[in-house]
């Protein structure tokens, strides 16, 4: 599992860091290392093991690791990483990547037009009415499937 091994390299490059401070420039001899080592493989650039290292340190636990975000590409999970600073929220996008099968630019697009926080507003009481499957069924309708950033209408518009 390659995202595995990013997580761990980032781990590594966190602990080298609070060993040798900031000014060790880590990142940067460990990039050239990692490339004079293993010439033939892609991935070892200053920039990826930054992202590498944000990686582990947004997930200190191997097992959400393991369990979660090992399970998406690497660069959906660079994605989450950029845009998402919730713990909560960045579970939750990995969770509905897996379920959905989300390209990146579809990730992107659903962190861009705040999903998770759209998601299930409105108030209801399928739960109780309607047996799980339509009750669901039902849900999943009442959610705001409507974007109309595009129409830059500003704050007048707001109710």
């Amino acid at each position: 599992m390659v995202v595995l091994l990013y997580w761990q390299i980032g781990r590594e490059i966190i602990i080298r860091q609070q060993q040798q401070g900031w000014g060790a420039k880590v990142i940067e001899r460990l990039a050239r290392d990692l490339k004079a080592a293993f010439p033939d493989i892609k991935g070892f650039s200053s920039r990826n093991l930054k992202y590498m290292r944000a990686f582990a340190e947004a997930y200190p636990d191997e097992q959400i690791v393991q369990q979660a975000a090992a399970l998406i590409p690497w660069f959906h999970n660079c994605v989450i990483l950029d845009k998402v600073k919730n713990n909560l929220e960045r579970e939750w996008y990995i969770q509905k990547t897996r379920e959905n099968s989300w390209s990146r630019n579809i990730l992107t697009l659903q962190i861009n037009n705040r999903l998770f926080e759209r998601q299930g507003k409105a108030v209801n009481n399928f739960n109780i009415i309607l047996p799980s499957p339509q009750s669901d069924i039902a849900r999943e309708t009442l959610k705001d499937p409507y974007i109309f950033d595009f129409l830059s209408l500003g704050e007048a518009a707001l109710p």
